[in-house]
């Protein structure tokens, strides 16, 4: 054999080897035990959940979500990675975990007698409610019996869970509620929990812990009243993964007391996240001598040295943090500017750097500067630092999904009122924030409406109290 043919021959030979060593973690997942112990060795966690807002979403370019901090908690005690799947629906999620493309589900999936011979309920495991949803509002009417809906409008949407409950109660009443019937297609359920909080009608139904959750960005609501008999839910994972489902349960009976679990319950169904529909954006009174705050001397600065109008920044960091040097949102964003932690770190701010005025103000004023870069193709300025403030809030990756869902559908990418600002808010439902478009999938935009809204105008104000610095 000469040295050329032998030389193809231990190539090849080598390429089979890499090929077999890159394939056989994926081929003893399907074909042999894959358990927690070969889990660990692996590094990583497959889980499977939804894309919702108390499970899993993408917010200031970070991955977000009850359940997704929770299976965070159990990698990290275990030093494992979570790699996140998101399916489009339980089933989708059931069908994917029983053909072992996952190890587990991340996700309340009810509990019922026809998945335990296939599947073992573990971990995280909830009971939950329907409850109503009613305005608790200074000469609001709260009804504490359901016996009261009696001759009242209760608003859901069509062919839902909720319209089969409201429907079985007004049989348990002998009839009398009006059942108001939403198309499915053009709302979701956190539509209508804001249309409540609106009163632009009366009542709604929700499940529990959606229901607590909106309660933190609306504070008028009340979400006391059950309307139906507990259900159980729970995370899964096969049948054949017992050692999984034993660290899974030996870890929430651990942790279900102490300060990280309850710190993430609180997170997302406790905190305050509220914000109001009306009136003019708040902002502080403009002292007689021009001073918008004791940062003014570092928004001029910082201004100059990137080309950005000063009094953006100051209206920015009100919006952020109302000037509080060491306030910190439910999302984890710090300081005067209501930087993320890896978004100031990539910027050169980390740690107790955050809460220092001019660390905070240069790196927020960097990373504003950077998005009206990314934004640089929109011609327009004002449209552009409208598509950068709302990035700034809500993430750069749904702004762009937004443009891409306005060309797809014939509007102008480069204006935000009407065009991009819709389809943002559009994400919220499911035949949007899944079209092939978009990369980020589901998101919540009505504070990053809000947000952009509020800046802008707070800014124009400050420019007709307020000259820009003499250079």
């Amino acid at each position: 054999m000469n040295s050329s043919n032998y030389m193809n021959r231990v190539l090849l030979l080598s390429l089979l080897l890499a090929i077999l060593c890159l394939s056989c973690g994926k081929w003893s997942r399907r074909a042999g035990v894959y358990d927690f112990p070969q889990i660990l060795q692996a590094d990583t966690l497959r889980v499977l959940t939804l894309n919702t807002s108390t499970s899993y979403f993408i917010y200031r370019d970070q991955p977000m979500g009850y359940h997704y901090d929770m299976i965070r908690d159990f990698c990290s005690h275990h030093g494992l990675v979570p790699e996140i799947i998101v399916a489009g629906n339980i089933g989708a999620m059931l069908q994917m975990l029983q053909d072992k493309e996952a190890d587990l589900i991340a996700y309340g999936v009810p509990v019922t007698n026809a998945l335990k011979d296939s599947m073992r309920y573990c971990g995280l495991q909830q009971i939950s409610h329907q409850v109503l949803v009613q305005r608790a509002g200074r000469g609001d009417t709260l009804l504490t019996d359901v016996t009261g809906l009696i001759g009242r409008q209760v608003t859901v949407i069509d062919q839902s869970k909720y319209l089969d409950r409201i429907n079985n109660l007004n049989n348990e009443l002998g009839g009398g509620i009006l059942i108001d019937r939403i198309d499915s297609d053009t709302i979701v359920v956190e539509d209508l929990i804001r249309m409540v909080s609106r009163g632009e009608i009366a009542y709604t139904v929700a499940d529990d812990d959606l229901a607590m959750l909106n309660h933190t960005y609306f504070g008028n609501l009340n979400v006391d009243l059950p309307v139906s008999f507990d259900q159980r839910s729970s995370w899964v994972v096969r049948k054949d993964t017992p050692v999984l489902a034993d660290s899974l349960d030996s870890w929430i009976e651990n942790r279900s007391s102490g300060p990280a679990f309850l710190r993430i319950v609180k997170r997302y169904f406790e905190e305050t996240k509220g914000y109001s529909y009306v009136g003019r954006p708040s902002f502080r009174e403009i002292s007689g001598h021009g001073v918008i705050s004791p940062f003014d001397s570092y928004f001029k600065r910082y201004g100059t040295e990137t080309g950005i109008d000063w009094r953006l920044l100051a209206s920015v960091s009100y919006q952020e943090s109302n000037f509080e040097t060491e306030g910190q949102s439910w999302a984890g964003a710090i300081g005067l500017m209501g930087l993320m932690p890896a978004t100031a770190a990539s910027l050169g701010a980390e740690g107790e750097q955050l809460l220092d005025p001019e660390k905070n103000i240069r790196a927020g004023t960097e990373y504003l500067k950077s998005l009206l870069h990314i934004f640089r193709f929109i011609d327009n300025p004002d449209e552009r630092t409208k598509m950068a403030l709302a990035a700034y809030n809500g993430g750069i990756g749904h702004v762009f999904d937004a443009m891409a869902l306005t060309e797809k559908y014939g509007g102008d990418k480069e204006v935000w009122e009407g065009n991009v600002e819709r389809y943002l808010q559009l994400k919220r439902l499911e035949q949007y924030y899944s079209d092939p478009v978009c990369k980020n999938g589901y998101f919540r935009a009505d504070e990053t409406i809000k947000y952009v809204r509020d800046v802008i105008d707070r800014w124009e104000i400050y420019k007709k109290s307020l000259s820009l610095p003499s250079v």
